[in-house]
């Protein structure tokens, strides 16, 4: 394809004068013409990735990631998250872009928020049909735009803004315009005060544990549960707790520095706030350490390929200091701190210290500002400012369509607790999406959103389908699907981190990219939305005639949840799994018998739309067992193919003694 043939010089809003840089055949990971560019006068890059004609059926899929990261993330990918082959399996070419690069960071001084929001990806979409008509002749390609978390937000950002571009979009794991920063904060303040109890809130949350999760807490304990859980966070996520530490509040914290400093004094000093609570364990809780640095800890890039639980962290150039390792290692243990280079060449850098192993300080966000930092320099890390951010939301109490605040509101309706000049949730929200959500949308959506999902609560999703209602109001099904995903987390990886706990809903992400193109070429509806209710934060879905597209599995050991036995008598486990009637057919049941997540026992039943297996094991050593069985759906009944493969789970508990 010639470059300079391939501009054009109407596409405006800055993006005029599109470019081919790379048009080349590829085989990896399948058979493609990679086509790279970008456009004159900006640093938005895009990739192209275009099957060949015998496989093309006239549509394009693209990829929107949470932060204007890089255009190159698709490749390398393997398996599910393959979205190359996924695209060219579902007769669809993939684009994506680095959404605007450096010139659409949000926050930065004087960038328009809107770029990376949608324009950059809108520019892109429209010559990738371009690009399209050269390959496989004259037509216009459908296009389907889908990304999650802070993809969700741009994505819906270009749902509402563009009326010319997508014909249909995908968000996913999203949030509402005030999640930022307030789900981590409460998140943060319950991790505090309940580190010591998590793990019996964990068990008493299994199958079959006869317990109450707030069973054995105290009272500032209870409180913390009750309010982290009445905000929406699942408890049956805390399974996580180790390792979910502060997720994207690092990146947050510097500008809820900058729009409220105030804040952060008002804490500990004005009646009201948590802080000025002499009685509260936040003054326990508070480190002021001073120590040297002994040696800096660099590591090189690292590439998440655009996953939702990774780019918050930005691009990585190179080897940069990722940590420090420290003379004296804090007396307390610290949850999340700033660090503040004292003397020598760095003195006056202020970094977000994201952990503290042992004597080892971890950077948040590593950059470059790090590398003059020498051993001998003196340092000091204070958690006071995260401290004070962790109730950050009860001083942002929005409007009563937000019921998860009601906790913090009067019987007349008003605020209980002083409230700070403004609400911040709303400027990250436009921040991401270009404007704060509004449900006037383009085209048709189906929304994807996780039952198990901390860093997104489930209940944002039925916000956004009330403000889709608002607008549509009984041509809602015409135009919108919600589908929830059980067991699934925030993460869009194949890979989990306990598979026995939690599957990954990229199946139904391919499914739901599939349905919605057949819904917008031919008139084909998709699965009807999820049956769900919202009360206290927890969004709890139907048992019978659920709708959606996930597999529903029910396990039961011994005829129950629970099974006491001695040890080597042998145990029935029953799984009866079924897809949503018309939706696919059970292609798989797998087994997990030793909590190892390995599900190295399997039986292939016929695909079908409901199945029945039975298994009986034994454990020989006396202890509390947990049997997962696993089960696979898929809408054609296809066993091989990884695409479009739905998966849900179920436990038992085996006490052996």
């Amino acid at each position: 394809m010639d470059e300079h043939a391939a501009r054009r010089p109407d596409l405006g809003d800055g993006f005029d004068d599109p470019y081919i840089d790379v048009d080349e055949w590829r085989d990896e990971p399948v058979r493609h013409r990679y086509v790279h560019g970008g456009f004159t006068g900006t640093a938005t890059r895009f990739s192209i990735y275009l099957p060949p004609a015998e496989r093309y059926r006239g549509r394009f899929f693209q990829h929107i990631t949470p932060v204007p990261e890089s255009e190159l993330l698709a490749q390398g990918a393997t398996g599910q998250e393959d979205r190359i082959g996924f695209a060219a399996d579902s007769g669809a070419y993939f684009l994506e872009t680095n959404g605007g690069g450096a010139s659409g960071t949000p926050g930065d001084a004087g960038v328009d928020p809107t770029i990376a929001a949608y324009r950059a990806n809108a520019a892109a979409a429209r010559f990738s049909r371009e690009v399209a008509r050269r390959c496989y002749g004259e037509h216009r390609a459908y296009g389907y735009a889908y990304g999650g978390s802070g993809g969700g937000y741009r994505t819906i950002g270009g749902a509402e803004s563009t009326t010319d571009v997508w014909d249909g979009f995908v968000p996913y794991v999203i949030g509402s315009p005030m999640a930022i920063p307030n789900v981590f904060a409460v998140r943060m303040h319950a991790q505090r005060v309940l580190r010591g109890k998590l793990d019996r809130i964990v068990d008493a949350v299994e199958p079959g544990s006869g317990r109450d999760m707030y069973d054995g807490l105290d009272d500032e304990e209870r409180a913390a549960l009750r309010e982290v859980t009445r905000m929406g966070f699942p408890p049956r996520s805390w399974f996580g707790h180790r390792t979910m530490g502060i997720h994207a509040f690092g990146v947050l914290y510097p500008h809820i520095v900058t729009v409220d400093p105030g804040y952060f004094d008002d804490f500990w000093t004005v009646e009201g706030y948590l802080g000025a609570d002499p009685g509260s364990s936040v003054h326990r809780d508070r480190v002021r350490h001073r120590c040297e640095v002994t040696e800096t800890i660099a590591h090189g890039g690292e590439d998440g390929r655009g996953g939702v639980d990774e780019s918050f962290r930005g691009p990585r150039d190179g080897a940069a200091v990722t940590a420090l390792r420290l003379s004296a290692a804090p007396p307390e243990r610290v949850q999340a701190a700033d660090l503040v280079i004292r003397t020598g060449a760095a003195a006056g850098v202020r970094r977000t210290v994201r952990e503290i192993s042992g004597d080892v300080a971890v950077i948040d966000v590593p950059d470059r500002a790090l590398d003059a930092v020498r051993p001998g320099d003196a340092v000091e890390i204070d958690n006071g400012n995260f401290l004070a951010a962790q109730t950050y939301h009860r001083h942002q109490v929005p409007g009563p369509e937000y019921a998860v605040w009601d906790q913090f509101r009067l019987p007349d309706g008003s605020p209980a607790l002083p409230q700070r000049p403004m609400l911040l949730g709303p400027l990250f929200a436009e921040a991401a999406a270009g404007h704060v959500q509004t449900g006037r949308f383009t085209g048709k959506m189906i929304v994807v959103a996780c039952l198990l999902d901390r860093e997104a609560f489930p209940w944002q999703a039925d916000w956004y389908r009330s403000k889709v209602r608002e607008h549509l109001g009984e041509r809602t099904d015409d135009r919108f699907r919600l589908w929830y995903v059980d067991n699934a987390l925030h993460a869009d990886d194949e890979a989990q981190e306990d598979p026995t706990r939690s599957v990954p809903y990229l199946g139904v992400l391919h499914r739901a990219l599939r349905d919605l193109s057949a819904w917008v070429e031919t008139g084909r509806a998709p699965a009807p939305s999820t049956a769900y209710t919202v009360a206290d934060g927890q969004v709890r879905v139907a048992a019978d005639g659920r709708g959606g597209v996930q597999p529903v599995v029910a396990l039961t050991v011994d005829g129950s949840d629970r099974a006491d036995v001695p040890p080597g008598r042998d145990v029935t486990l029953r799984a009866v799994a079924a897809a949503p009637g018309g939706t696919g057919a059970i292609v798989a049941v797998e087994w997990d018998l030793d909590g190892s997540g390995a599900f190295a026992v399997a039986d292939a039943p016929e695909p079908a739309e409901s199945v029945t297996v039975e298994r009986r094991c034994s454990f020989d050593e006396p202890g509390t067992y947990f049997v997962t069985v696993r089960v696979a759906a898929h809408r054609d009944g296809d066993t091989r193919t990884p695409y479009g493969r739905i998966y849900d789970l179920a436990r038992v508990r085996v006490v052996v003694g």
